[in-house]
């Protein structure tokens, strides 16, 4: 799968709990406080532990030119003081209760959590309630975190070819969806951020009334409704616009583009237009789409590994990746590096036969069966984690899907067809919706680093 995934990478290790046998489906309850703050609360009682998580429907796709990267910025200040607790003193007193706590931002939401003991769950709510309406974003702490910010993007974006080329990919793939900007924001909107500018980004969305608490494990709903209305309930709501979301036009010919950047070796990244299961034709689409991509990219035995990689040594690696639950739609990705003694032409051409070929021939029963029972295992796999299971709930929630979903996920995916697989292929992977980005490595710098990172913030997962 490929490597730029907007969920936190730790989302398979928090809160692993060994048995899938004792795994099983239970009920989410429901509630909505007066404020508009929607409680999803869903139980799991086999270790006396828990998650909570707080998320806001607010994320990159919803700035706008001039302000990109605001989101996560003040997703950093969130950690730096309320009228309350001083900066640093949120995580102090959660890892004093023995839990854990971090954030990330993505292009559709920003969610913060806590990882604790069932009996410290009020900590949690006493905390985050705190800073939903009670953010100081004093100036020292703004201009520092600022730094640790940019600092971020140039170690992640600007000094990594591959994430560099993929940055300038989206911003050509997109010409008007806001996806085509990225998380972190652009260099020169990043200059010009002031502290009013994230002030007025947490007055307009951080309100409960654009916030989703999602709470998994040992707990009792009814008493997580009281806890939450004695600490959320007095908080005031904020009158909400959201943005008018500009459709992306229907692109009418293949788009390339050729990133020079220093590397030691080519890249290759092409993308297809394609729905998320809220835009799709139809229902089945997305759940076809993400077969495809397990069919090419799902271990080493899927094709990509097994025929480019250690077949014909056409790459050193090659993936592809599809998200079906996203706000907007998105795209079908392939990436691969070519291996030693390759070009990236050769590499585009081999990518390119795997796509005419499950568009030309059905994927064999048997061998859609062995990926089926792999995708199924770690879906499920994936459900013996409280994280996950809130995760889950709180995602599809904030991208203004049902979390019901999260139920039928794994049904959906156990009804795909190899005929659906070799329909979404010819539908979507067609030229009139591709663009494709060539890594042209330069000589690399043999001088130090200039300058040394600044010091004082905090790095959160994305």
């Amino acid at each position: 799968m490929l490597r730029r995934s907007i969920v936190p990478r730790l989302l398979l290790s928090i809160l692993l709990l060994p048995s899938l046998a004792t795994l099983a489906a239970t009920e989410v309850h429901e509630r909505r406080l007066d404020n508009g703050l929607k409680i999803l609360v869903k139980p799991d009682h086999r270790a006396p532990i828990l998650t909570s998580q707080v998320w806001y429907r607010i994320g990159s796709s919803y700035e706008y030119g001039g302000i990109t990267g605001v989101s996560h910025l003040l997703e950093h200040m969130m950690f730096q003081g309320t009228e309350r607790l001083a900066p640093g003193e949120f995580s102090r007193i959660v890892a004093e209760n023995g839990g854990e706590e971090n954030a990330f931002t993505g292009r559709d939401y920003t969610a913060y959590y806590q990882n604790l003991a069932n009996d410290r769950l009020e900590v949690s709510f006493e905390l985050e309630a705190e800073r939903m309406r009670h953010l100081k974003l004093s100036e020292k702490e703004f201009l520092k975190e600022l730094e640790v910010v940019k600092e971020e993007r140039r170690t992640r974006t600007d000094d990594d070819p591959q994430s560099l080329t993929y940055e300038r990919f989206s911003a050509v793939a997109y010409d008007a969806s806001p996806y085509r900007n990225p998380v972190i924001g652009w260099p020169g909107d990043l200059e010009q951020l002031g502290l009013d500018d994230v002030r007025d980004w947490y007055r307009l969305w951080y309100a409960p009334n654009n916030a989703i608490l999602v709470v998994a494990g040992d707990v009792d709903p009814e008493l997580v409704f009281t806890l939450a209305e004695k600490h959320f309930g007095p908080l005031a709501a904020e009158t909400i616009r959201p943005p008018k979301t500009r459709a992306e036009p229907e692109q009418i010919g293949e788009k390339r583009l050729r990133v020079q950047a220093p590397a030691k070796e080519s890249y290759v990244l092409m993308g297809y237009k394609t729905p998320s299961l809220a835009d799709a034709d139809e229902p089945w689409e997305p759940y076809a789409l993400e077969m495809l991509s397990s069919i090419l990219d799902g271990g080493d035995s899927a094709r990509l590994s097994r025929e480019l990689v250690r077949g014909a040594r056409i790459a050193a690696s090659a993936g592809a990746g599809y998200r079906a639950f996203e706000r907007l739609p998105g795209l079908f990705l392939f990436e691969g590096v070519p291996a030693k003694g390759q070009t990236a032409e050769t590499l585009e051409a081999a990518l390119r036969d795997q796509i005419t070929r499950v568009q030309s021939e059905p994927v064999d029963p048997a061998e859609l069966e062995r990926v089926r029972n792999q995708v199924i295992a770690a879906k499920v796999f994936e459900r013996d984690s409280l994280f996950y299971q809130a995760m889950q709930i709180g995602l599809l929630e904030t991208i203004g899907l049902d979390w019901r979903l999260a139920d039928t996920y794994v049904d959906r995916l156990a009804e795909v067809t190899p005929e659906q697989i070799q329909a979404v292929a010819r539908k979507y992977l067609t030229p009139e919706r591709l663009t494709v980005a060539i890594l042209d490595p330069q000589p690399m710098e043999t001088t130090q680093a200039a300058a040394t990172p600044q010091q004082g913030g905090q790095t959160h997962v994305r």
